[in-house]
């Protein structure tokens, strides 16, 4: 028997430079996102010192000129279109997945799958432009005006759908044969191998994927901005016009100066500080994925 002169236990040289490359590199990663964390405080700071957070979630409405920065009604409006958008991406999803992995022959599962991947390439303007075009008009007949919550939601769904469907696709890929073996064993049926035993043994890896495209929804832009509504108002109804976040900055970000300015870079930190917790507890959640 022929031993290799290095193993994992005892890593050669090359392996020794790649790996302190590979750790500079995570280190300047790391370190560009504390410096645009310190950037967006930087520039939040004139107006938080002024009035504070709590201003920012109080305030009666968003009219920086007379010294009102209520985000509040945006927030929800963010929070609303990305929760509706995780609801619908997510079971369809997942089905997607369920589908290629158990029902579809091969010859069809694999082009549905590049197909999948073709979708999450697809510019967001694209996808604006159909929303604004096909989508808002359709909404108009059941409800005017039709630039609303609904459309937001319909086209964070399509958005953040072929995310779902891979990283679910990818969680379910990763059980190991034996359960299907052990489960195929005992007699159990397809459809009660895939509800007992696949989709609980998958099930961190499935939430970790939901989570990543929650962050792709929180942060969506142009496509919101073009079917949304634009209009600074609490959502009471799906076919309510509204504004999120992203829209906002967007749209004022180019006149705006003074505390304004420093208002738009506040709503910047505090969607950051959103994407920061749905990252952590997406590894978190990827981390502690095991199969025993």
């Amino acid at each position: 028997m022929i031993w290799s002169k290095h193993s994992i236990s005892s890593p050669s040289r090359t392996d020794a430079r790649l790996a302190g490359w590979l750790s500079v590199a995570a280190g300047l990663a790391a370190a560009v996102l504390v410096l645009i964390v310190l950037f967006l405080l930087h520039e939040s700071w004139p107006v938080l010192k002024r009035t504070g957070w709590l201003r920012f979630f109080t305030d009666a409405a968003w009219h920086p000129s007379e010294g009102l920065f209520g985000l509040a009604p945006m927030l929800w409006a963010t929070l609303a279109s990305s929760a509706g958008a995780l609801v619908l991406a997510g079971g369809l999803g997942v089905a997607s997945a369920l589908f290629c992995r158990f029902y579809a022959p091969p010859s069809a599962a694999r082009p549905y799958r590049r197909m999948v991947a073709l979708l999450a390439g697809i510019p967001s303007v694209v996808f604006g432009l159909w929303g604004l075009t096909v989508l808002v008009p359709l909404i108009v007949r059941w409800q005017p005006p039709g630039a609303s919550l609904l459309a937001g939601i319909l086209i964070l769904t399509l958005m953040i759908l072929p995310t779902m469907a891979l990283t679910a696709d990818a969680a379910l890929a990763a059980v190991p044969k034996a359960y299907l073996h052990g489960a195929a064993a005992l007699g159990i049926s397809r459809s009660g191998t895939v509800l007992r035993v696949v989709l609980p043994a998958a099930r961190s890896g499935i939430i970790a994927g939901l989570l990543l495209a929650a962050g792709r929804a929180l942060g969506e832009t142009m496509a919101v901005l073009m079917v949304a509504g634009n209009v600074v108002q609490t959502p009471h109804s799906l076919f309510d016009p509204v504004r999120t976040l992203t829209a906002n900055i967007a749209l004022e970000m180019a006149y705006a100066t003074g505390e304004h300015r420093a208002g738009l870079f506040v709503s910047g930190l505090v969607l950051t500080g959103m994407i920061i917790l749905l990252a952590v507890a997406a590894l978190r959640l990827g981390g502690a994925r095991s199969h025993v």
